[in-house]
């Protein structure tokens, strides 16, 4: 067995009306969308940085700066892909991702199976290794009053 190492990302996004809702890497039908300097998806962002600090390579602000206007806008399944590039440059692989999304409305469940085919197509790494969960926060905080989007993530990679 090689080298065993864990990672975990948290992030949140603000909600606002009139921005698109990326999630998980799919677009979301809602009257709010996260707002970003990239496109927002909240659910990618703390995959990449669970990703990142699983191997030692800081985290996503680091490698793709909210002040440089080539990422303004950008897609985050870019983003994810340039992270696998990293990790397996260091010679690791995925072993498991668990996330968590932290969401009043729209309900996630619905979404989970085409949120976990798209981002394991994006990591090349089977959907039987990607797990997301969802979760209300009872209407408590800014998540319960629905002015924001949060989410967390815990990796496994291993060193092949």
């Amino acid at each position: 067995m090689g080298k065993i190492r864990v990672g975990f990302g948290y992030d949140v996004h603000q909600l606002k009306e009139g921005y698109d809702f990326w999630l998980g890497g799919i677009k979301l039908n809602h009257e709010k969308g996260a707002v970003g300097h990239s496109d927002a998806d909240v659910l990618i962002h703390v995959i990449c940085d669970a990703l990142l600090g699983a191997t030692n390579l800081r985290d996503i602000g680091f490698h793709f700066s909210d002040k440089d206007p080539k990422y303004k806008g950008i897609d985050s399944k870019i983003l994810l892909k340039q992270v696998m590039i990293l990790i397996r440059e260091k010679g690791y692989e995925v072993s498991n991702i668990d996330a968590t999304i932290c969401l009043q409305t729209p309900k996630i469940n619905p979404y989970i199976p085409e949120m976990k085919k798209c981002l394991a197509e994006v990591m090349d790494i089977s959907e039987e290794d990607v797990s997301i969960k969802a979760t209300t926060t009872e209407w408590l905080g800014f998540v319960g009053r629905e002015e924001g989007v949060s989410a967390y993530s815990a990796v496994l990679v291993e060193k092949k």
